[in-house]
C-alpha cells in the first residue's frame, strides 16, 4: 500500500523534528541518525537473528524500539533516557510520525475504497506492529476500511513463516481456501500459499517458478481484476 522509499524520506527529518526538541541536537542530526541506525538494523542477517532470539513479540518490540533511540542517541552524542522511558518515548515518537507520512501508491487508497464498497472483508498482513498500521491507514484515510491489523502484536508471531498465515487466518475466522494475500513479495506469497490461501503478487518481483493465483502491475488494477475473476 505503501511506498517505502516514499515513507523512508518522510521518516528521517520527522525524527529529528520530534527528537531534537527533547533530547537536544539538531533535526539535521537526528534525520541522519535514523538513516544510519535503520540501514543497521535491517540488515538482513541483522534483523533474522533479531527475529530468531527473541521469545515472543513483547521483548521483540522493547528491544528494537530501544536499540532504535540508543543508537541514535550515540551517533547524534546526548545522553539516552533510561531505558522504559527511552522505550516510551520511541512509542510516542513512532506514533506522532506514522501519523504524518503519506507515501501511498498511486491509486491504492482509491482501490482500497472499492472493495471496501464491495464489502469484501480487509485486513493488514504485515511485519509491522498493529499501532503503526494504524497511524498509516489513518493517514491514508481508509483505516475504516480494515477489521484487523496483522500485525505480529496481535498473533504474537512474525511475518517470518508460514505459521504466520495460519496464525493470521486462525485469529480472522478465515478459512484458507477462503483467504487471498495480496503482496509484492513472492517468499510471502508463497508462505501463505503453503497454507492454502489464494495469492496475488503485485509488481515486478521474480518468482523462482512459483505461481499465484494473480499477478498485478500495481494495487490500483486489483478492484478491476476481482470484478473480472468473479
Amino acid at each position: 500500500m505503501n511506498d517505502n522509499r516514499l515513507r523512508a524520506e518522510q521518516w528521517q527529518p520527522m525524527v529529528g523534528e520530534f527528537l531534537a526538541p527533547i533530547l537536544g541536537g539538531s533535526a539535521t542530526a537526528w534525520a541522519e541518525a535514523n538513516r544510519v541506525v535503520m540501514d543497521g538494523i535491517q540488515e538482513p542477517t541483522a534483523w533474522q537473528a533479531r527475529l530468531q532470539t527473541a521469545p515472543n513479540y513483547q521483548t521483540f518490540d522493547r528491544g528494537y524500539l530501544l536499540d532504535w533511540l540508543q543508537r541514535m542517541c550515540a551517533i547524534v552524542e546526548v545522553t539516552p533516557p533510561p531505558d522504559a522511558e527511552s522505550v516510551a518515548l520511541a512509542r510516542r515518537a513512532s506514533a506522532s510520525i506514522v501519523r504524518r507520512v503519506h507515501s501511498a501508491f498511486p491509486g491504492a487508497v482509491e482501490a482500497i475504497r472499492t472493495l471496501h464498497a464491495r464489502e469484501f472483508t480487509l485486513h493488514t498482513a504485515s511485519g509491522e506492529s498493529s499501532r503503526e498500521l494504524a497511524g498509516y491507514l489513518e493517514a491514508m484515510g481508509v483505516r475504516d476500511c480494515f477489521g484487523r491489523l496483522f500485525g505480529p502484536d496481535l498473533i504474537d508471531t512474525h511475518k517470518a513463516g508460514p505459521g504466520f498465515y495460519t496464525c493470521l487466518l486462525a485469529d480472522a475466522g478465515v478459512a484458507p481456501e477462503a483467504a487471498l494475500v495480496v503482496d509484492d513479495n513472492p517468499m510471502v506469497l508463497r508462505w501463505a500459499a503453503q497454507v492454502g490461501a489464494k495469492t496475488v503478487l503485485v509488481g515486478a518481483a521474480a518468482t523462482d517458478g512459483f505461481e499465484t493465483t494473480l499477478r498485478i502491475g500495481s494495487l490500483a488494477e486489483l478492484p478491476e481484476q476481482l470484478r473480472i475473476a468473479n
